[in-house]
């Protein structure tokens, strides 16, 4: 019985890592850069969300304002960021991207105080009972099915429609691409719009299950977010999500079986130097 417990636990908690690294993935693949300003854009999502539905108690307008405002600042990022040193080693857009992601953090801070905030009434908190007797709140069901939604729907969109095939012959060969007719900033801006989207919807899930949204709320989901990016197989969705599961499991079992000798946000880390000891090109890479 502990065991089904723990594995569906680690599962709910695998599902949001997925979100978050999904995007990291998305980026990460088309442009080769290592996106950690997308933890704010989570944080930015958990924060629209608990001004959205306290101000007017609708749920379903807190998740599209979260997303729609995440989207487009991940946007903004990307022209106003990103773009102008696109031609410069890797290293500088991932010194951009951090110094991005704290000028965010303190943002926050300054607008919304360093306590956070939280739920006027938490919603989606009745308890389902399921098969053996296990229980889970409705929010984590939910989080858990739109997790595998939109995991099918990106996956579609991937292989089966022109945009997806645009977007994975911009990855190829830029150059070749656009000499085809593929406008590479529709695509790139396209490509920042939807992993911005999921981080505010992963933000979104993540202040609703913890009922407080806080600035730091994004840098440890955010690391492990990187940890999974590389677990899976740099810029392979299949393998991002595959590794989220396995280290969303492997965070559950360790929490009650190694947590007098790791903390529970280490295990993650600890976790990722083992595959790398053992598979440097992580779990899930192809050949």
């Amino acid at each position: 019985m502990l065991f089904v417990e723990l594995v569906a636990q680690g599962l709910v908690q695998g599902s949001l890592y997925a979100l978050i690294a999904l995007g990291l993935t998305l980026v990460y693949g088309l442009l080769r850069i290592l996106h950690v300003a997308h933890a704010a854009l989570f944080t930015l999502g958990g924060y629209v969300s608990v001004l959205v539905y306290n101000s007017t108690g609708s749920l379903p307008l807190a998740f599209v304002a979260a997303m729609l405002l995440a989207g487009l600042v991940g946007v903004a990022m990307y022209r106003l960021c990103y773009e102008p040193i696109l031609k410069q080693p890797p290293y500088v857009a991932l010194i951009a991207s951090i110094g991005l992601y704290i000028a965010f953090e303190e943002g926050f801070r300054i607008l919304f105080g360093a306590m956070g905030l939280s739920y006027a009434v938490q919603p989606l908190q009745e308890h389902i009972p399921l098969f053996g007797g296990l229980q889970f709140s409705q929010a984590e069901i939910l989080a858990t099915l739109s997790t595998i939604a939109i995991i099918a729907v990106l996956g579609y969109l991937q292989l089966k429609t022109r945009i997806g095939i645009a977007c994975q012959a911009t990855v190829t060969d830029p150059q070749m691409a656009e000499s085809f007719g593929i406008r590479l900033r529709t695509v790139r801006d396209l490509n920042f719009f939807v992993g911005s989207a999921l981080a505010g919807f992963a933000g979104v899930w993540m202040g609703m299950l913890n009922n407080l949204v806080e600035p730091t709320m994004g840098s440890v989901p955010s690391y492990k977010g990187l940890a999974i990016i590389v677990l899976g197989g740099m810029g392979s969705v299949r393998g991002t999500l595959l590794a989220a599961l396995v280290l969303g499991v492997t965070e559950a079992f360790g929490a009650i079986y190694l947590s007098q000798f790791v903390d529970r946000d280490a295990i993650a880390f600890a976790f990722l130097i083992l595959v790398l000891m053992i598979r440097p090109q992580g779990l899930f890479a192809k050949r």
